[in-house]
């Protein structure tokens, strides 16, 4: 069941994943940060932070890497956020 668990874990951040690149990607290529919110993803990437502080207290796995490469394409937004927001 504790493997089933970390299935589940690895895949709601997959999914969560999943939409970062498409915004990096629609930034990079327009060049607009319009409707983004920093404070949004300031807020993801803490919650990133909290889940990777609980792999490190309770055991850091696989899925633990996951969280890891979420908080480095949250981070990408985020710096694409501040770089192009002079564009506003």
């Amino acid at each position: 069941m504790e493997q089933f668990s970390k299935v589940c874990e690895m895949m709601m951040l997959l999914c969560f994943a999943v939409g970062w690149p498409v915004s990096i990607i629609k930034t990079l290529r327009t060049k607009i940060v319009k409707g983004k919110s920093s404070l949004f993803m300031v807020i993801v990437i803490l919650g990133y932070v909290f889940g990777i502080i609980y792999k490190i207290t309770s055991g850091f796995d696989w899925v633990s890497y996951i969280y890891i490469f979420n908080i480095v394409i949250v981070c990408t937004d985020l710096f694409l956020y501040f770089y192009y927001s002079k564009n506003r």
